[in-house]
């Protein structure tokens, strides 16, 4: 699904910048290695000493690198695997991380004002569980209020326009047909994904 984004993206003229946390090894765990400055040395509130390195430049390189792509891109795509019904710890140590106070919301820059208002973001992800597992009377219930959390309280808080996700429901137990027909809806979806309607995700 990754390798299928990049490669329809940019025969379509986009440009793309990725990220790759596990090839990476990218730490999840958030403290004061996040920065290169210090606000409080005595006294650490992560929130304060987010906004006071956003006012001076003083977050680490690989930190910053990944703030940027996020201020750069037009379409941010998440691929996951879902976890307990969320995504994987690495990647939410990304946005614990990442999104920074002062840097990608506070104050009146959140939801429809956020700092990332008018760029749109889309979840792609895969599942251990049939498809029918993910309705609203299935056995794990609907899926867009499993991903509501992710859709509404990090997404859409930060002003991303939410696009509908992507799902490949239980990958592992399908044969090799079926798997290459869910890449191929990808693929087509992606010629025509900055045209799509965001989805109504509504409030808690």
């Amino acid at each position: 699904m990754f390798r299928e984004a990049v490669e329809t993206l940019q025969a379509a003229g986009h440009e793309v910048k990725t990220t790759d946390l596990y090839a990476m090894e990218f730490n999840p765990t958030s403290d004061r290695y996040n920065f290169t400055s210090t606000l409080d040395p005595h006294f650490y509130k992560q929130q304060l000493e987010e906004m006071h390195a956003t006012k001076v430049n003083g977050f680490v390189p690989e930190l910053d690198a990944e703030q940027q792509k996020v201020e750069w891109c037009d379409l941010m795509i998440w691929q996951f695997p879902m976890w307990w019904f969320t995504v994987p710890a690495i990647l939410k140590g990304w946005v614990d991380r990442v999104f920074a106070m002062g840097r990608t919301y506070g104050g009146v820059h959140i939801y429809e004002t956020g700092v990332f208002s008018g760029k749109r973001a889309v979840l792609s992800l895969t599942t251990g569980g049939k498809e029918a597992d993910y309705l609203k009377d299935g056995l794990n219930g609907d899926l867009y209020g499993i991903l509501r959390p992710l859709h509404r309280g990090i997404l859409q808080f930060t002003g991303f326009s939410v696009l509908h996700p992507q799902v490949v429901y239980g990958p592992a137990r399908i044969p090799a047909e079926e798997r290459a027909a869910a890449l191929a809806h990808w693929r087509s979806r992606l010629q025509d994904i900055f045209n799509e309607t965001p989805v109504e995700v509504g409030a808690y």
